[in-house]
């Protein structure tokens, strides 16, 4: 092949043979892997540390963490793909000393070892703010929903249950008139056979539905799913998942993943307090700021925050149908602390009547006597008055939307900021996302993608070189 690149003759001995470290470039993320890792206080995070009194010596954990590690940081997630890479690939050569460990041997791993894994994702970050990558007080709170290992056709609500039942029973009574229309023709006999072998399959199917509907019933949220328990039928981008709702606190400037959390809860109204409480611990303020969408509106969550030094910025979900019928919707109606007194459009002032809990939550309820002469009432009510309820602490929603007025580009920021990471997150998993069942292990999972994902941005932004001097110093 002349005039062509040869490569060497592979069958060319050498007097000394090359070392496998001279096959792993000095700058290769695989040495930040090694040097973080062997760093770790390995006993203290809950893995064992000991070896065994008898039976064959195990592996050690670092081995194990290595190679998850390594495998999530490339994308090579599955255990039985993993235990190939090390039989084949230099790099995990290097890492492990050439062991192999037998793929039932790294499930286990992660299996048995959620809890220490988890604490592994949170000493990088921790790594992360000693070098002074999380200085930004500004964090972006958002979740996602990511597929869990559960086929739709296996998960079953209460309404989905009552759309099976009936889809059955009606498939039941089309061939049982077959059935007798084939009577009254006189049909083959085969024919005659296969309805009704139809007829008895689809009566089985019915009994076995109405043996999981009992067991959905028993279930707190009455949901059922028979591959993965934990996973939870969920809203997303206009149609239903089967899957997991991952909520994650990122870093406004170097994209940092601070916390995260894996829940089975579709909604996010409930997890704002709790994400920016995980994200001031880990950065030790003592004030932050958060920005999250609307769909974390709550008003619960945003006093929680307040109270927590932790200043909320989200916009308020326009769910009134006023202004869409022509009418003055709430933010028409401006609130006169002084007085404790709402002003109408009208100029008139709807005054406190009495107080009601509603959902909970102590309401206060306003409205004016001059309604019924209102020259404008058709615009503001179509009943004999306009009563306006405030929340006791309606002061907190006030401020909150006070703070969202004077940033107008917060919301943009946040866009920007949290929404890179899960796009990122759920291409390396590929169309199926989670491969993992039961909401600890999924955790476990999620914990690893998040700890690859913040090892190659903080690579990407300092380099490895500087990464390892910092790691060793």
């Amino acid at each position: 092949m002349s005039g062509f690149i040869e490569g060497e003759d592979r069958n060319q001995a050498t007097l000394f043979p090359e070392r496998l470290d001279d096959y792993v470039a000095e700058d290769s993320p695989v040495r930040v892997i090694d040097v973080f890792i062997d760093d770790l206080d390995i006993s203290g995070l809950g893995f064992k540390a000991e070896a065994n009194d008898t039976g064959r010596p195990a592996y050690h954990a670092t081995t194990m963490l290595k190679i998850y590690v390594y495998g999530y940081l490339n994308r090579v997630q599955s255990s039985r793909r993993l235990e190939r890479e090390a039989q084949r690939n230099v790099e995990l050569m290097w890492l492990v000393g050439r062991l192999a460990p037998d793929f039932k041997t790294i499930a286990d791993f992660r299996k048995d070892n959620g809890e220490a894994i988890r604490l592994v994702c949170r000493e990088f970050v921790m790594l992360c703010k000693k070098l002074n990558l999380l200085t930004n007080a500004f964090v972006a709170i958002d979740g996602s929903k990511f597929k869990a290992v559960n086929n739709r056709d296996r998960n079953f609500t209460r309404a989905k249950m009552k759309r099976r039942l009936a889809e059955v029973e009606a498939s039941i009574d089309r061939y049982l008139d077959q059935l007798a229309s084939a009577d009254r023709a006189e049909p083959a006999e085969d024919n005659t056979q296969r309805l009704e072998d139809k007829v008895a399959a689809l009566k089985e199917e019915m009994a076995r539905l109405k043996k999981l509907e009992v067991r959905m019933l028993e279930a707190p949220d009455k949901q059922l799913s028979q591959t993965d328990p934990d996973a939870r039928s969920m809203y997303s981008r206009g149609s239903g998942m089967v899957g997991y709702n991952v909520q994650s606190a990122v870093d406004s400037q170097h994209h940092l993943i601070i916390a995260h959390e894996v829940t089975n809860l579709g909604s996010d109204r409930a997890q704002l307090a709790k994400m920016g409480k995980q994200a001031k611990a880990v950065l030790g303020r003592d004030k932050l700021k958060v920005v999250a969408d609307r769909g974390y509106y709550n008003g619960d969550e945003i006093r929680a925050c307040e109270q927590a030094g932790i200043e909320a910025y989200l916009p308020k979900p326009k769910t009134s149908g006023n202004r869409a019928r022509g009418q003055f919707d709430r933010s028409e109606f401006h609130y006169k602390a002084d007085d404790d007194e709402y002003e109408c459009p009208a100029g008139e002032r709807l005054i406190y009547r009495f107080t009601q809990m509603d959902k909970g939550k102590e309401i206060r309820r306003y409205w004016s006597s001059a309604c019924t002469a209102c020259p404008i009432k058709d615009k503001c009510t179509t009943g004999e008055y306009r009563r306006i309820g405030r929340w006791v602490h309606e002061a907190v929603l006030e401020r909150a939307q006070a703070r969202l007025d004077k940033q107008p580009g917060a919301m943009r920021l946040r866009r920007a900021t949290v929404e890179h990471p899960f796009g990122t997150i759920k291409s390396w998993m590929g169309s199926t996302h989670f491969s993992m069942k039961t909401l600890p292990r999924v955790s476990t999972e999620m914990s690893l993608h998040v700890l690859a994902y913040n090892l190659k941005r903080v690579i990407n932004l300092i380099g490895t070189r500087q990464l390892i001097a910092a790691i060793e110093a």
